[in-house]
This record gives C-alpha cells, structure tokens and sequence, in this order.
C-alpha cells in the first residue's frame, strides 16, 4: 500500500456499502448486494451493513411480496410496519412477517384486534381501498395497492379525527432487455370533523434505469395538494379516487412533454451555441480550413 493511502475502518467500509445498497435502481438490490459482498469479501461486515440498508429500500421503494398460501400480496411500507419484519396486510387482515435481506415472505399470522382500525374508520378504509383498487387496475397494469390507517384507528364517531394513507406501486423488471422502472405513490388524506372537510397530500415518484451500452437513470418527484368534503364512506371514496386519478394523470402527461421536448430544449443547452471564439464555422467554405495544408506548411513539405 502506498505511504498516502489511508485503510479504511470498518464503519466506513459498512457506511459505503449501504450507500451502495440504498441508491440501487429499482428491481436491482439483489445484484448490487452480490458485488458488494465480493468487494467487501468480510461477510460479518456485509450482513451488517445489508441488515441496516434491506429494510430501508424495500420500504423506500415499496416492494411488493407474495404471502404464503395464495393469501395475497403485502406491500412493505412504512405505514404498515408494526414490528421489525411484521407488515399488516388491512385487506386480508393478515401479518406477514418477512426476510428483508432475501426479499420473502416467511409466514403470515393473524392481526389482533388492537392493530385493527375501529368499525367506523373500516368503513371508510373499505371504500376508499375498493376504488382505489379499481383505479390502479385501469391505469397501471402491474400495479398493486393499499389503504391504512396511519392516525386516530380509534375513532368512534364523525366527530373523531383520522388519516388514512393510500399506497400505490407498479414496478417493471425487464434486466434481459437492459430497463428496470417503478412508480410510486403516497396520499395522506386528513378527515377533520371540525371542518367536514379532507386534506389531501400527494407525492409521486417515477424512476427508470437503462444501462444498454451506458447507464442513464431517470429520478423524477411531484408533490401536490388538494382537499373535498367529508362524506359519507362511499362518497368520500369516489371523490378521492377522482383527485387522485386527476393529480397523476396530470402528471404523467407533464412528465411526457417534458421528455418529448428534451431534444429541443435540454439537450440542445447542453451543446456550445458558438465556439470558443464566438464565431460560426463556415461550412460553405471549409478549404480555409484545410488541415493538411497547415501540416505542410509547419513541416515545409513541398518547399
């Protein structure tokens, strides 16, 4: 080793390892995992660091996992986390508990009623899940979803306040065709009783990776408001199917103008407008520019 080059520690080594693991493209974690355990070659080291970086990303990017006995699928966010490796699937009112690291679901176990939501606030999960469901069956072929209760699963009554969280993710894998891409969607919809009204936050997310002789990445995020009146369960659910339908076409449609007229705009910003010396090359004339004649002259060729 060379006198000016400094051994990393351990932490460090770990701390690069998950940065790694936690910036990989959608689809690819399990790749990246592998070549950072060969660099890494310290599988203490690796499991530490992939123990710490899994839970992350597979939150982060909501993955979605097959539960044992044709059960259904859980999504693997952070509003249904109860406990380390536990995810409560509202739906089927199922547990699922879940290997980070290998990406699976190990087991299923009942819910208990206390990590239920009460009667009135199901009421207005089940409609809003029920149309919600059927939204993203139209609008993202592989696409799965879910609503939770992230606040006040307790309430009683229309004079109770409580949040209810919708989850959408649709993901396409195709490593043999060198792209892999996911969407994301999160929307916090706020009842307030003292108002009659809801509050609707909105954040979506759409990443993309080709890597067919090069490696471009695509990262773009929009965040949004919006808000309706307080209904009853059925009502309350078409109207924030309608916004959330409208804030996502509208913005997948802005997405595909942007990028439509990337030729025209970014890319062409990129290119010097002049060269250096803030003169246009005649093309009409290129023999001033004549290439061999300068060599000839600087070796006196022909003199």
């Amino acid at each position: 080793m060379a006198d000016d080059e400094v051994e990393l520690s351990d932490e460090q080594k770990k701390e690069i390892a998950k940065w790694f693991l936690l910036n990989a493209p959608a689809g690819e974690i399990q790749f990246v995992a592998k070549d950072v355990k060969k660099i890494l070659n310290d599988d203490k080291l690796y499991h530490e660091a992939a123990s710490e970086a899994f839970p992350q990303y597979n939150k982060s990017h909501m993955i979605s996992l097959e539960m044992p006995g044709l059960v259904g699928d859980v999504i693997i966010t952070p509003f249904n986390e109860l406990e380390e490796n536990e995810f409560l699937d509202p739906r089927t009112t199922q547990v699922a508990i879940i290997d980070n690291i290998k990406q699976v679901c190990t087991a299923v176990r009942p819910a208990l009623d206390e990590e239920l939501p009460s009667a009135y606030v199901e009421d207005f999960r089940c409609a809003v899940d029920e149309e919600i469901t059927q939204y993203v069956g139209e609008a993202y072929p592989k696409g799965v979803c879910s609503v939770y209760c992230v606040n006040g699963k307790d309430a009683e009554g229309p004079e109770s306040d409580f949040e209810l969280a919708v989850v959408i993710s649709a993901s396409r894998h195709s490593p043999q065709n060198f792209c892999n891409g996911s969407w994301r969607s999160t929307w916090n919809i706020e009842f307030k009783s003292d108002f009659q009204s809801l509050e609707i936050r909105g954040k979506m997310q759409v990443v993309a990776h080709y890597f067919e002789e090069g490696n471009v990445q695509l990262d773009a995020k929009h965040e949004c408001n919006d808000s309706t009146i307080l209904q009853a369960p059925e009502d309350c659910a078409v109207a924030i199917a309608n916004i959330i339908r409208h804030h996502e076409a509208e913005y997948l449609a802005s997405l595909e103008t942007s990028y439509s007229n990337l030729p025209d705009t970014t890319f062409k910003d990129l290119r010097r407008k002049l060269p250096v010396t803030r003169t246009l090359f005649p093309w009409h004339n290129t023999s001033q520019f004549s290439l061999t004649r300068d060599i000839a002259k600087e070796l006196g060729v022909g003199k």
